[in-house]
């Protein structure tokens, strides 16, 4: 029997328009009462906490692919493996040399140029903006990513977007010391070498004193592909590509768009507590 389910949120749980369906919402608040339900996201504690809210979850949230786990209920990191800060800065130096925009995700913000600005970041400043300001994000631009890193006692993750990816991704200094993962055509999350969903997942489940067949986990894209090869069940979304899919031993029959696919799927494989 199923004791844990993992979920991503962008792609999974989350529609195109950011938002969690009211079928999807009902069938996760009802398991949440008897199955450890926990969000295994990319995304800054931060940018996730208005979907933890609404989805009415009291544990844990695994933030920025395995980089560190906060607890909400006491407003605390309960674990992590942040970037130094000495590497933080060569990897700053390295991206600017390289031409390439960044992201910047510190203990409580997420920072990126306002020379360069990112798109994404953008637009997921107008999301913020919607959030009531209790659960809104803190989303920046700054003028020094250096200034800002000796100013916080964390570096989460970075995220690098241009045309040349691929190549700062076979620099030795990147290669050594970050693990690098896709999470668009031109754009790669880096967190500390050894962070992966899949990794701080089972260290999670380990603590709970369950094992790996007893792990539903659900995503749809590369850096959820740790997390469903390590799960007992590991389930790709129909939106996900082909590498995920092929990581999985189940594929949703819909996207992540269609209102019910995961609501229904939930309920099979939880036929008891749904």
């Amino acid at each position: 029997m199923y004791k844990v389910l993992a979920l991503d949120l962008d792609g999974t749980v989350l529609n195109s328009d950011n938002r969690i369906s009211d079928q999807l919402r009902a069938t996760i608040h009802a398991l949440a009462q008897y199955v450890q339900v926990v969000l295994v996201t990319g995304r800054h504690h931060t940018a996730a906490k208005p979907y933890y809210a609404e989805l009415e979850l009291r544990s844990p949230i695994i933030c920025c692919n395995g980089t560190y786990v906060f607890d909400y209920a006491n407003q605390a990191v309960i674990g992590h493996n942040a970037i130094a800060k000495d590497q933080a800065r060569k990897f700053i130096h390295a991206a600017e040399a390289n031409d390439l925009k960044l992201v910047m995700y510190v203990q409580d913000a997420m920072l990126y140029s306002r020379s360069q600005p990112v798109a994404y970041m953008d637009q997921l400043l107008r999301w913020a903006e919607t959030v009531q300001v209790e659960l809104r994000p803190d989303i920046r631009q700054v003028d020094s990513f250096i200034e800002e890193l000796e100013q916080t006692e964390n570096i989460w993750k970075f995220v690098i977007e241009g045309s040349d990816v691929s190549h700062f991704d076979q620099l030795e200094f990147i290669r050594t010391h970050f693990s690098g993962e896709r999470s668009w055509l031109d754009r790669v999350d880096y967190a500390n070498q050894g962070n992966t969903k899949g990794i701080a997942l089972a260290r999670y489940v380990d603590k709970l004193g369950y094992s790996a067949d007893q792990v539903v986990a659900i995503g749809d894209n590369d850096n959820d592909i740790s997390m469903l090869s390590y799960a007992g069940l590991g389930v790709a979304m129909l939106n996900a590509n082909d590498t995920v899919k092929q990581s999985a031993q189940l594929t949703t029959v819909a996207s992540n768009d269609d209102p019910n696919v995961l609501a229904d799927l939930l309920k099979t494989l939880f036929p008891a507590k749904s």
